[in-house]
């Protein structure tokens, strides 16, 4: 059994013997736990929520969201959207903007299942005219300043002539994108401030829009750094339109996602990777088998900590390899010693596994396809 004085109870594991290394381990009482908090934070109402499924990538888990009253949902590929709608998710928006092929598969998974109400993001005629004569809803794309993807706000006479263009395509207008995806790595007041900046001039726009005619019903902004700036923001029945966050890191967290939101949320780690010790390379450090084939490196060296042991260092990782610093302080881990590994970005690592152990009760419950990893291939 893994088990520390600093790390609290739920995370230990029965069994750990039997269990391959390296594993992705989600804790499914954690996973209800989150959404909660999310949904108390939005004032127990769950449609002000559109999460996020590019972390939770497992169709079980998914299957929680709705459990718990969640009917929007927010995807980035066409797998994540199979997963949806094989578990009847209601309202899909694919918040990805897709053209060719993909957009035709988009069309055709859409028509398959008509009891889902899907839509797509555009920020162009060229994105719009894939989906013509689909009846598919529409949200239009906004440049909140990442400089990523959209249509700069200021420039509204575009922005309605883009509107128009959806009514007369066929599909219906749902509303405006404004993912302020940016807003990170700075004190919170600061985020709230350039966040609330940014949520003025979306007002601004949809006053414009609304004198107009071409009202957004609805207005998805905020990932998860931004999220609780959306909420503080205290404009949005002036603006109109119903507003809904959609952070995604939240179901399951990191170490990046712990410091950036606060404590009052009561986020606590969903999702763990297991390891082994595999190696004692010299005095002081040890090296397990989560490289970065495991955990995802995309947010740099360390990418992860290890869990109930604060001041031990990851070093950078290779494909299959970790080396892990030990200070002088604390006993070395045997070789096959188990370890759990919190990553820096949770979304990534996930994609990197087949498989997922859900935890219940401190023993592995089952094992669970990652069904949305990857990508889908030719039809």
């Amino acid at each position: 059994m893994i088990a520390d004085a600093k790390a609290p109870r739920e995370y230990a594991i029965a069994g750990v013997d039997a269990i391959p290394t390296p594993a992705l381990l989600i804790y499914e009482d954690r996973v209800d736990d989150n959404i909660q908090a999310v949904v108390a934070q939005c004032g127990g109402d769950p449609s002000r929520w559109r999460p996020h499924v590019k972390t939770a990538k497992v169709g079980d888990v998914m299957a929680r969201y709705l459990a718990h009253g969640i009917t929007r949902f927010k995807c980035a590929t066409t797998k994540e959207l199979r997963t949806l709608l094989d578990i009847n998710a209601p309202d899909i928006l694919l918040s990805f903007p897709v053209v060719g092929a993909t957009a035709k598969r988009v069309r055709d998974l859409a028509a398959s299942h008509p009891e889902s109400r899907v839509s797509v993001l555009i920020e162009s005629a060229t994105h719009l005219a894939a989906f013509e004569g689909s009846g598919l809803g529409v949200f239009i794309d906004c440049n909140p300043g990442m400089d990523r993807t959209g249509r700069d706000p200021a420039n509204v006479e575009a922005l309605a002539d883009l509107v128009r263009a959806v009514a007369a395509s066929g599909c219906e207008y749902r509303g405006l994108h404004w993912y302020d995806g940016h807003l990170h790595g700075m004190e919170p007041d600061a985020r709230e401030r350039i966040a609330h900046a940014g949520y003025d001039r979306l007002g601004t726009l949809v006053a414009k829009l609304t004198k107009l005619g071409l009202q957004p019903k609805e207005i998805i902004v905020a990932g998860t750094p931004a999220a609780p700036c959306a909420l503080s923001y205290p404009k949005w029945s002036k603006i109109g339109g119903e507003m809904q966050i959609s952070p995604g890191t939240v179901v399951y967290n990191d170490t990046t996602s712990l410091a950036q939101m606060p404590a009052s949320w009561g986020l606590v780690p969903a999702a763990m990777v297991l390891t082994s010790v595999v190696s004692h390379p010299r005095t002081g450090r040890v090296t397990c088998d989560a490289g970065h084939k495991s955990v995802s490196a995309d947010a740099g060296v360390p990418t992860c900590s290890v869990w109930g042991h604060a001041d031990w260092k990851p070093a950078a990782p290779s494909e299959e390899h970790l080396p892990i610093d030990i200070p002088a302080s604390s006993a070395t881990p045997s070789i096959g010693a188990p370890l759990l590994l919190l990553p820096r970005h949770i979304c990534p690592t996930v994609n990197n596994f087949d498989e997922a152990l859900m935890v219940r009760d401190g023993r592995v419950d089952r094992a669970v396809s990652v069904t949305a990893r990857g990508r889908d291939g030719i039809a």
